[in-house]
């Protein structure tokens, strides 16, 4: 009886044992393949992107002045910008002009305007949580109803009331040849962090 109860116990202890070898498998595969498929997106981003800096304080607080952020110039060659994206474009195409980096409100086909300082898109109010944006001191061109076009985006400056942006006549809607890539990650800037920028403030 007593030797029985050995072998049963050392049985039990090598599939244990096997178990948890073939655990440990599994997450050094998926580590290594996490870590293949991010060094493959930087690889990507390094080559078919670049890296440009913030000017100004538009898109505080999750970019500050001066702070870097690397480009996806990919990231459109088959989507489309969608609502929140970050994108990073020259005004009318002007190569002489800074880019400039702001974040998609509205889309092709949709209607906006600016009422009393709030963001509506095709009639219905946006952003209910005034915690989240100031009130917009300067509709600009946005006080009439734009209805954007084929490949047109109106972008807005996180921060609203220190934006130059699609309200401006020198601006407006942006269109999608005017567009160089999306901000995909910014680099560490004082206090403000690095990181993969996100759709939403």
């Amino acid at each position: 009886m007593f030797r029985r109860r050995r072998r049963n116990s050392l049985t039990f202890y090598s599939r244990k044992k096997t178990v948890s070898a073939a655990l440990i498998k599994d997450i050094f595969s998926w580590i290594c393949v996490t870590i293949a498929a991010v060094l493959s997106a930087l690889v990507l981003v390094t080559v078919f992107g670049f890296k440009v800096g913030t000017i100004g304080d538009s898109m505080e607080p999750m970019l500050y002045n001066g702070q870097k952020v690397i480009v996806n110039k990919l990231a459109y060659a088959i989507f489309s910008p969608k609502k929140g994206d970050i994108i990073v474009f020259l005004p009318n195409g002007n190569t002489n002009s800074h880019y400039y980096v702001k974040r998609v409100v509205a889309v092709p086909g949709e209607k906006v305007q600016i009422i009393d300082g709030s963001l509506y898109i095709n009639g219905t109010l946006q952003e209910k949580d005034d915690s989240l944006y100031d009130k917009m001191e300067d509709e600009g061109i946005a006080s009439n109803e734009i209805k954007l076009g084929r490949g047109e985006y109106f972008v807005l400056g996180d921060n609203r009331n220190s934006s130059e942006d699609s309200r401006s006549a020198n601006i407006g809607p942006v269109k999608s040849n005017m567009i160089v890539g999306k901000a995909w990650f910014k680099l560490r800037s004082g206090d403000n962090g690095s990181g993969f920028i996100l759709k939403n403030r």
